[in-house]
């Protein structure tokens, strides 16, 4: 057994069950060794105290991943196999419901799984294993999960880049049963889409906005409507069914636009060519603005843009330009629904980003509505950073 001591003074955020050590919080490791990557290992404090349990991983900046705060309960593969188990259990109600197949099932930290994503879509999982603790027992989850809910399929994502910072290459690929089609149906609030696993963005289609969708689509009636970063329709098939006027929705990508045809078909509705821009929102927001094109509402769902603390500045810069440009092809009265999912910022930065952008643009803004991620992406009291996703919906005067 490995065993990790703290410095002193740096064992408070353990005591309040926040899941993370970084490296410089590490007085020593006994036995005098660096430890193989995604081994268990025992962390105490400056005095040799008993603090919890995680896995270590040397090349990782966060040095451990908390699982385990009781001394008595050892992490083997029946206590992964027990909180795989629990946090399935936990989504019940979602099970239950008929208008609605595919949501997510184990949300890392929020789950106490730091380091595994499993998501549902209709009868396939999507799993993405992000660190080297999680990869070393992957096939026990891969089993448990067989076990627990007999999915059609169970296929890989591990196309991140946090598993480069792990030490860990790619792995993309079937881990159980068959691999899914290129386009598999799913329901979403009564909503039919085309999600693509292996090749679509995440695991494949954005579940954390379940909800938002439906609370946006609410200020959506008789309104020209801008769904800036549209991927593969799903704001737009909302706010339509909701009775806005029209959609123009802007993507870069040819292969999102092609898929959001083919889900405004499912749905009912027609996609017409000339409201469909492949082209960067940045720039087209700017032609628009320049041309005086207005809109009665305007949607921006936006790319992981801090995916560190370290890009942060950066970020804030662009959420900013990002921000002002649209309630500059805003029409008076109009409403904005703007989110962020860079977990680097916070949903206090966000909203004082935002407030920026109204300065800049000579407008004022009321907060109608904060969302947040859905309540299959749990955010833990302990660990604040696992609220990623923030939204405002905000009226520009």
């Amino acid at each position: 057994m490995t065993f990790i001591h703290l410095k002193p003074g740096k064992d408070k955020p353990v005591q309040h069950h926040h899941p993370w050590i970084f490296s410089g919080a590490i007085e020593k490791i006994e036995p005098d060794a660096p430890g193989q990557p995604g081994e268990v290992v025992v962390v105490k404090s400056s005095k040799g105290e008993f603090l919890a349990r995680g896995y270590y991983n040397p090349h990782s900046q966060i040095a451990v991943r908390l699982l385990e705060w009781q001394e008595s309960q050892a992490v083997d593969e029946q206590w992964w196999r027990r909180k795989l188990r629990e946090a399935v259990e936990r989504r019940r109600e979602l099970f239950n419901r008929t208008d609605t197949d595919s949501f997510r099932l184990v949300h890392a930290e929020g789950d106490w799984l730091p380091g595994l994503i499993v998501d549902k879509y209709g009868a396939f999982l999507a799993v993405q294993s992000f660190t080297a603790g999680i990869d070393k027992v992957k096939s026990i989850m891969v089993d448990e999960l067989n076990q627990l809910l007999q999915p059609a399929g169970i296929y890989e994502r591990g196309d991140l880049s946090t598993r480069k910072l792990e030490g860990l290459a790619s792995a993309n690929g079937p881990l159980a049963g068959e691999p899914p089609p290129d386009y598999l149906e799913i329901k979403e609030n009564g909503f039919r889409f085309l999600v693509n696993i292996p090749h679509g963005q995440k695991t494949g289609f954005y579940l954390d906005q379940r909800e938002n969708r439906k609370v946006v689509a609410g200020f959506a009636r008789d309104k020209a409507v801008l769904d800036g970063f549209a991927y593969s329709g799903s704001f737009g098939i909302y706010v339509l069914a909701a009775g806005a006027k029209s959609v123009v929705s802007i993507d870069s990508s040819t292969a999102s636009l092609e898929l959001l045809k083919k889900n405004y078909e499912l749905n009912g509705f027609a996609a017409k060519e000339e409201e469909l821009v492949r082209a960067d929102v940045f720039h087209t927001l700017r032609k628009y603005r320049d041309d005086g094109r207005m809109f009665d509402m305007v949607i921006l769902d936006p790319p992981k843009l801090a995916p560190t603390k370290a890009q942060v500045e950066r970020a804030q810069r662009a959420y900013k330009d990002l921000n002002l440009m649209a309630m500059n092809v805003l029409a008076p009265n109009g409403i904005l629904a703007t989110f962020s999912c860079s977990s680097g910022v916070s949903a206090e930065l966000f909203q004082n980003i935002v407030a920026w952008a109204a300065l800049d643009a000579g407008r004022e803004a009321q907060i109608l509505t904060r969302l947040s991620q859905g309540e299959d992406h749990p955010v833990r009291l302990a660990f604040p950073e696992s609220q990623y996703l923030k939204g405002l919906i905000c009226r520009v005067i």
